[in-house]
C-alpha cells in the first residue's frame, strides 16, 4: 500500500550499486527501513532528500519487512546542522541513540516530538548541551532503562539530600546511601533538573540556563549509567568526546 509518511532520515547505507537502504523515523510508523533506488546517482531525484538529517515528506509501499520509497521532497534540510562539524557531530549522535534504542515500527509520539525540537534548537542555537541530556533521558525512558529522578529508588521517599546510585539505577535518600556506598552526592540543584529534564518537554523550558559544575555532574551521570545499562557501543560519542578535548 502506498503510503503519505513525514519522517527524519536517521540513517543511511549503501545497498548495491545504485541504491540505498535509509531508516527514517516518522510520527506515525515510528522507525522503518526502505529502499530508495537510484539514489546514489548524483542527477538522481531521490539523491538529495535520502541524505541524513533531511526532514521530507515521502510516498512508501510500505511492507512488513522492507517498504520502497518511490518518491520524497524535502520539508527541512536542518542546512544549519551540516554546514557546522560540531552541530553535525551532536546531531548525529542524537541519530545513532535514537536508532538504538527505539524498536522498529513502534509508534512513539512524544520521542518524536521531541527529537525534531531538539533537532531545531541545534541549528539555531549554540548552546546545544542542554537539550541533548533532556531528550537522552526521554530517550532511556522509551528504551525501557530511565533512572529514577523523582523519589527513592529504594524505599520511595521524597525527603532529601538524594545521592545518585548507577547500582540502584536512580536517587537515594539519606536512609538509603547505605546500599550503595559508591552513590554520588547531588547538590539539590542537579536532583530537581534531573526530574525537570526526565518530565518536560523542551517546548516547555525556554532558556535553560545551568551552572558548568552541575552541567558536567549530569553529562557524568547520563554517560555511566548510558554505559552501565544502554547495551549498545555508539562511535558518534566517542567522536564527540574528541571534539569536547579540541575545544
Amino acid at each position: 500500500m502506498l503510503e503519505k509518511i513525514d519522517g527524519l532520515i536517521i540513517k543511511t547505507r549503501e545497498y548495491g550499486e545504485t541504491h540505498k537502504i535509509v531508516t527514517i523515523f516518522s510520527k506515525r510508523l515510528g522507525k522503518f527501513s526502505a529502499i530508495a533506488k537510484g539514489a546514489k546517482k548524483p542527477k538522481s531525484r531521490m539523491a538529495a532528500v535520502t541524505q541524513p538529517f533531511i526532514y521530507g515528506q515521502f510516498f512508501v509501499y510500505v511492507s512488513k519487512d522492507l517498504s520502497n520509497i518511490q518518491q520524497g521532497e524535502i520539508i527541512n534540510s536542518f542546512r544549519a546542522i551540516r554546514e557546522d562539524i560540531v552541530k553535525t557531530a551532536y546531531a548525529a549522535y542524537l541519530m545513532e541513540m535514537t536508532d538504538k534504542l527505539l524498536d522498529d515500527k513502534t509508534p512513539n509520539g512524544e520521542i518524536f516530538d521531541q527529537l525534531m525540537q531538539t533537532f531545531e534548537w541545534i541549528s539555531e542555537e549554540a548552546d546545544v548541551e542542554i537539550p541533548i541530556m533532556m531528550y537522552e533521558i526521554k530517550l532511556y525512558r522509551a528504551g525501557g532503562f530511565a533512572p529514577i529522578v523523582d523519589r527513592c529508588t529504594n524505599c520511595g521517599s521524597k525527603n532529601g539530600p538524594f545521592s545518585f546510585s548507577f547500582v540502584e539505577g536512580g536517587i537515594l535518600c539519606p536512609n538509603c546511601t547505605a546500599v550503595d556506598s559508591d552513590a554520588v552526592p547531588l547538590p539539590q540543584p542537579v536532583v530537581k533538573l534531573l526530574y525537570i529534564f526526565s518530565t518536560y518537554g523542551l517546548e516547555r523550558v525556554g532558556t535553560i540556563s545551568v551552572k558548568k559544575e552541575n552541567r558536567d555532574l549530569i553529562r557524568k551521570i547520563l554517560d555511566t549509567y548510558y554505559d552501565r545499562y544502554g547495551g549498545y557501543f555508539l562511535k558518534s560519542r566517542k567522536f564527540l568526546n574528541q571534539l569536547d578535548k579540541l575545544q
